[in-house]
């Protein structure tokens, strides 16, 4: 399954690779035109790769907070965690637990690495949820290759744990702040999958 937003930019490096074969099969010597054709094919590989969207099932209870994104983590504080996103990783958002979206906040910015301290000027998305257990705010924060935030969602939709709720384009990160009956049980350094790994639990909670 390719991901939402994502068939522009594929249909786009196709439509290239099939016009540079024409070609090139017209003139079958050109270098040039050999290696556009091949560029193109790469890049059709490299973007179905990139925009894949693999289906998720959220294991635990309704209550265990799950990863909004693939990737490592890079920062784990008492109630705040950052997920660093590579280029490898599956860039498909989802929502570590249900509620209703209470606040979605885009800004524009600029295109430092996403994983810098000053990646507080770069373009981000902003959401809130509001659960069982309190407000939940998720940071969507696109990296140093693109602008490019895409939203599933919209504030007064309820959306359910591990649902698709967004995309970033290319390296990024996503920011958690957690509400204060949770706490966390993965470090920092950790490999996480969106959807699939817990990395929060109820205050008191055994985990199992």
């Amino acid at each position: 399954m390719l991901a939402r937003g994502s068939l522009s930019w594929i249909g786009v490096v196709f439509l290239f690779t099939l016009v540079t074969g024409y070609f090139y099969r017209l003139r079958a010597g050109s270098i040039l035109l050999y290696f556009l054709f091949m560029t193109g094919i790469i890049l059709t590989l490299f973007f179905i790769v990139f925009f894949r969207d693999p289906e998720r099932t959220p294991p635990g209870d309704n209550d265990d907070m799950v990863s909004p994104a693939d990737g490592t983590v890079v920062t784990v504080t008492d109630r705040t965690i950052h997920i660093f996103m590579n280029i490898y990783d599956v860039h498909v958002n989802r929502a570590p637990l249900s509620g209703t979206v209470t606040q979605v906040d885009y800004k524009p910015g600029g295109f430092i690495p996403a994983f810098n301290k000053d990646s507080d000027i770069n373009e981000r998305n902003h959401v809130v949820i509001e659960g069982d257990y309190g407000s939940l705010e998720l940071t969507q924060i696109a990296g140093i290759l693109t602008r490019r935030i895409v939203s599933y969602t919209s504030e007064g939709s309820h959306v359910e744990r591990g649902e698709r709720i967004g995309m970033i384009r290319f390296g990024s990160r996503v920011d958690v702040v957690i509400p204060e009956g949770y706490r966390f049980i993965v470090m920092k350094g950790d490999r996480v999958t969106a959807g699939e790994t817990i990395i929060a639990m109820v205050k008191g909670k055994i985990r199992g």
